[in-house]
């Protein structure tokens, strides 16, 4: 699939996926969708000191870069778990330049770690980030009752429908603690209704530069 860098709307880079007319990070804003989806919505919404996070679909590293970035300033420890089935290669997250745009202490280097520690391999990234990367299927994932925090950034339903069912749902429901959270980019209503049929609860909230709507589904406690 031909795959080439594009400059999205608030002058952070992705990759565009030509065959599908799909990107890795939103066209509007890469670094913008991670900040609102993921970390606004989603790690600054726990209040647990060491948090489990599972990202479906560490492409790029920008998310795990941002939540790096983030956790370091709010004092929090992370466990970050990351999915992908085809890595991307340092032709192309050595074009990103994420680093220039975000503020922080020595993210090029922590960038560079994030893509060059090995598969399968916990890597201590700093003092308080661990990072597992798994190169697997999304719907390979079997852990049970381990995370406080799941990304769901997986490519669109519409080119993608088998990655956002109730199946792939209820692996993530599986995978959560109870009272964990998803937080996704994505506002379809099959989505949402496939969440709810396995137990989330989901709430629709704005969504980041160019989309209305996002989602957050919440593990209930009891």
């Amino acid at each position: 699939m031909n795959r080439r860098i594009i400059t999205t709307g608030d002058g952070s880079k992705t990759i565009h996926l030509e065959e599908w007319d799909e990107q890795y990070h939103s066209k509007h804003g890469a670094i913008q969708e991670a900040y609102h989806v993921f970390i606004k919505n989603g790690l600054f919404e726990l209040e647990t000191e060491n948090v489990a996070i599972l990202e479906i679909g560490f492409g790029t590293g920008l998310n795990a870069l941002i939540t790096y970035s983030e956790a370091e300033k709010i004092s929090k420890s992370i466990r970050y778990t990351g999915v992908e089935a085809y890595p991307v290669v340092p032709e192309e997250w050595g074009q990103m330049g994420y680093v220039s745009q975000l503020e922080g202490q020595n993210l090029q280097k922590v960038f560079e770690q994030l893509h060059t520690s090995k598969w399968e391999t916990p890597t201590p990234i700093g003092e308080r980030f661990l990072l597992l990367k798994q190169q697997k299927y999304f719907k390979d994932v079997s852990e049970t009752n381990l995370f406080n925090l799941i990304y769901f950034d997986a490519f669109g339903a519409r080119v993608q429908p088998e990655l956002w069912t109730e199946q792939i749902f209820g692996q993530m429901f599986r995978a959560l603690k109870k009272g964990g959270i998803l937080v996704t980019y994505s506002a379809k209503g099959s989505v949402r209704r496939a969440m709810q049929s396995v137990g989330f609860v989901v709430e629709r909230l704005p969504g980041p530069p160019g989309k209305r709507e996002m989602l957050r589904a919440r593990k209930p406690i009891e």
